[in-house]
Formats: structure tokens, sequence, C-alpha cells
């Protein structure tokens, strides 16, 4: 791994390229995993293209396609984008292959929901599959955890684990990044956060096992650590690798951000190449979580695990005006900034935050069929001014 040196303060960092391994960033902008709940027995489809496509073309440089599951019932929903089967490869190698060669480092996030599989989508309740889900075909499926502790109440009870399950699930992460590196990523990240399988072996209020993947902070960590290191096994050496974590629950007595500095460092010396810190979503839906928010209510956590551990960190969370990131970046408080739910309110937000942080910028970076179209209204207007 390697961390290019500060760039000029002429620069906006914001617009700095960052190499990590192999592989440079055309800038510290990248598009968070957002789940659309649109996909079909796993497999992607138009939607996805057209919604990661825009973010390349509006210049992000690095894109995330959405939480991908490991194994058919490691899915949040129905509707949730997979890579347990060679047959869901091909549509995502061509959104990477789009990304890429618009410019943008094509990355993707696998996971497995655990306790929490088997829910609806959020327009249907974000609850726990019942029988009005069942009549519209979308019946639910059991689901494991570390301990048989269900994540809220009414939500099923999960069957707990036992070590040919993990020695399974090992062996899941490292065939999804495998085909994953079929379909042409350039970053792989481990879904360590929001409650699913990995947190809740992390978390003391999710894992009251008392075998060797329980009990302490080691115990805890033990099964997490294993994946990752299965999963960068598998990676090449020259692309990096990325680990979300929910740097702490927001609960009393869980997950907290001692526990996370403890963990990125087990992280780093095994080879992981970012952290990515967000937080909570322990109990249950992630996409409803009740933590406090507040404009970049996330970057501290970045902040501490980056000086703390001595790893690379991506901030994320209500970060939405350019100044806003340049100010994280320029600080050392995170060497990227990731946006998501305001990407969807301006796809062209980093192509934005160009011109805002720089004025003079013109639409040079622009996709080509754009970019003159608006060069000629900016001249236009001058002339008419």
């Amino acid at each position: 791994m390697s961390r290019e040196a500060c760039p000029s303060p002429a620069r906006p960092v914001l617009l700095a390229p960052l190499s990590l391994r192999g592989l440079t960033l055309r800038n510290r902008l990248a598009i968070s995993p957002m789940c659309q709940y649109m996909a079909r027995d796993g497999v992607a489809n138009d939607w996805h293209f057209a919604h990661l496509a825009k973010f390349a073309l509006g210049g992000a440089g690095t894109v995330f396609v959405e939480a991908t599951a490991v194994a058919e019932e490691g899915r949040i929903t129905h509707g949730d984008v997979g890579l347990w089967d060679s047959s869901q490869v091909a549509p995502l190698r061509r959104i990477a292959a789009f990304l890429r060669a618009h410019g943008a480092a094509p990355a993707i996030q696998l996971g497995h929901a655990g306790r929490k599989a088997g829910t609806q989508r959020p327009w249907h309740g974000n609850g726990p599959l019942g029988d009005l889900d069942r009549a519209r075909g979308e019946a639910p499926w059991p689901v494991v955890g570390p301990s048989p502790l269900a994540a809220a109440a009414g939500w099923p009870v999960p069957r707990a684990l036992d070590r040919d399950d993990m020695a399974r699930l090992r062996e899941a992460w490292r065939s999804a990044a495998l085909r994953a590196l079929d379909a042409g990523f350039d970053v792989v990240e481990l879904h360590c956060a929001h409650g699913y399988l990995l947190h809740q072996f992390l978390s003391p209020l999710s894992n009251r096992r008392g075998d060797a993947y329980g009990g302490d902070l080691a115990g805890r960590m033990r099964f997490p650590l294993e994946v990752a290191q299965a999963v960068r096994d598998a990676w090449p050496a020259e692309r990096p690798m990325f680990v979300r974590i929910s740097a702490r629950d927001w609960e009393e007595d869980g997950w907290s951000l001692d526990d996370s500095v403890v963990f990125a460092r087990a992280l780093a010396a095994r080879g992981i190449d970012l952290v990515d810190c967000s937080a909570g979503g322990l109990g249950g839906s992630a996409t409803a979580a009740r933590v406090p928010r507040w404009p970049g209510f996330q970057v501290p956590f970045a902040a501490r695990v980056r000086r703390d551990a001595g790893i690379p960190t991506m901030a994320v969370g209500l970060i939405t005006e350019p100044r806003q990131a340049e100010a994280v970046l320029a600080e050392g408080q995170a060497d990227l900034v990731a946006i998501g739910r305001e990407a969807m309110v301006d796809p062209n937000w980093l192509l934005r935050a160009e011109r805002d942080l720089d004025p003079e910028a013109g639409f040079a970076a622009w996709p080509q069929p754009y970019g003159w179209w608006l060069d000629r209204r900016e001249r236009l207007r001058r002339e008419g001014a």
C-alpha cells in the first residue's frame, strides 16, 4: 500500500488523486454502496447499470455497487444483488467496464445479512418478511447468526452458526471475491457494519457465544478477521481491499470506538488498505437506524481510526457540501470521503464541487457530450452580461 504525498495547497485535496497499492483513484470522492432492492435472483439489471453509470459520468473517483450477498440466504431482501453464482457475474461485468471506461474505479461490497436477512423491501415496511410478503411471492427463509438472539422484538430468532457453517461462509466470501475479480472490479469491500453478520460477531450485544468465536474482544473479532484474510488472500496483491465498520453501536455496553481502533489495527496487519467508518444499525432495520445525526457526524470516527490505528480511512455520513468534504480531507481526518443519498440528489456532485472549489475550472472535466454545451452556454452568458 502507498499513499501519495499531500497535494499542493493550490490544488483542492478532494480533486487530487490517491494511490492505494497498484490503483490510482482520480479523486477522493467515493459513492457509497446504496441498496436498490431491484434485483431478481441476485442478478443486477438495467436499473443498477443506470443508477451507477451516472456517478462515473458525474466525476466520482470510486463507485461502489450495493451490498452484494455472498450466499442466497445472506440477502437482506429478495431484491438484493448477489455473487453466490456464476450467472450473476456478467451484468456486473458490464457495470464495472462502464465505470472504468469513464474514469471511476469500480468497487463492490460483499456481505451477509445474518439475523437481519429475509426482510421486506423498505417500501413494503422494512421489517421481517411475513404473510403479506409471502402473498406477493416473497416468502421468508430461516436466518442465522452468531447466537440465537433476534435483531429486535418481533424479528426471527436466528440459528447459531456452528464451525461447519462458518467454514462454508468463509468459502462463500472467498468465492464471491473471485467472481468480483472475474467481473472486473478494482476494489472489494468487506461489510462488517450496520448489524449484518460480521458486525453481529463483533458486538457483545449480539454475540454471546461461549466458544473461541465469542467472549472477549479477540474472540468476537476472530471470525470477521478470518473472513477478511480469506478475501484478502483471494484478491490480487495489486488491488486494494476496504472494510466497512460500524465504528460504534451507539448502544450501552455495545461495540465501541476503542474496539474499532483495535479491530482496524488487526485489519491493517492482514493487508487491509482502508477502513470505511460508518456507525450504528445493530438492531432492527439498518436503513431506519436511530442514531444522532448532524453534518459529518461520523467524521470523528474516521479521524480517530486513522490516527490511532495508522490505516487510511473513508469518512461518510451527512457530508453534503464540497467545502465540508474538502475540510475533512485537508485537515487529515480521512483519506476519502463518501456520499450516498446526496449523490442521488445530484449525480454530478463532484463536477459541481470542482467548480465550487475552483471557479475557473470550466467544464473540461465534464463528459464531452455535456461539457461543450455547458461551456458554450457559459460563454454566451458572459458575452451577454
